[in-house]
């Protein structure tokens, strides 16, 4: 089923509990836009969600998982147990992390997932993340062709409290995932940095 985030937008950031140092992160991030998915590197949270070439999700019952495929960029997939499993008790910090989930009625799939690395940004506009990150994500199809989505972030090493953010995801049935060839240094700053923005990739060598 690929699926793509309809007016994703999350909180202003006047509505978001920021720590200082999570706020300062995420203005810095906001005039260089070097984000991490756009340099071919996996994206969890949110931000898995946001990309404009959507993402696939594929429930196998009798494997009981389900797998969502992050179709641009990375070619990677996130994997939720669906067996009645718990998290682990230490769990190596990832990309994805470690998600299980579960159904509620026939319509609503619920998300839990602990285990992230601090390797990218929690959405498009950078909001940060620490390793103390745990999300509860609610997949609710509303119409054939929509789902609302809701995400309950918590990471109280970066914000003052949980907060919730909601948009609408869409089904694109007659669409087939895209294949997009994201390689390491093909960074084509001109096209993935905002005119006008601070442009680190100038010199001749990049770290």
């Amino acid at each position: 089923m690929p699926v793509l985030a309809f007016g994703a937008h999350l909180l202003s950031p006047a509505e978001i509990p920021f720590q200082p140092w999570a706020k300062r992160i995420y203005e810095e991030r906001g005039l260089t836009q070097l984000e991490p998915h756009t340099r071919c590197k996996p994206s969890g949270g949110v931000r898995q969600l946001q990309t404009p070439y959507g993402v696939e999700i594929i429930e196998l019952p009798e494997a009981k998982r389900i797998f969502m495929f992050d179709v641009g960029g990375p070619h990677t997939f996130r994997t939720v147990y669906t067996d009645g499993r718990t998290h682990p008790a230490s769990v190596p910090p990832s990309f994805y992390g470690h998600s299980i989930g579960w159904w509620e009625g026939n319509d609503t799939l619920v998300i839990d997932t602990v285990g992230y690395s601090e390797n990218f940004w929690l959405d498009r506009k950078g909001l940060p993340s620490t390793e103390a990150l745990r999300t509860v994500e609610r997949f609710t199809r509303r119409l054939l062709d929509t789902i609302d989505y809701e995400i309950t972030i918590d990471d109280p090493a970066a914000y003052t409290r949980p907060f919730i953010a909601k948009f609408e995801l869409r089904l694109e049935p007659a669409i087939e995932p895209y294949e997009y060839i994201c390689q390491e240094a093909n960074y084509a700053e001109q096209l993935m940095i905002r005119e006008g923005a601070r442009n680190e990739f100038a010199s001749d060598f990049v770290p």
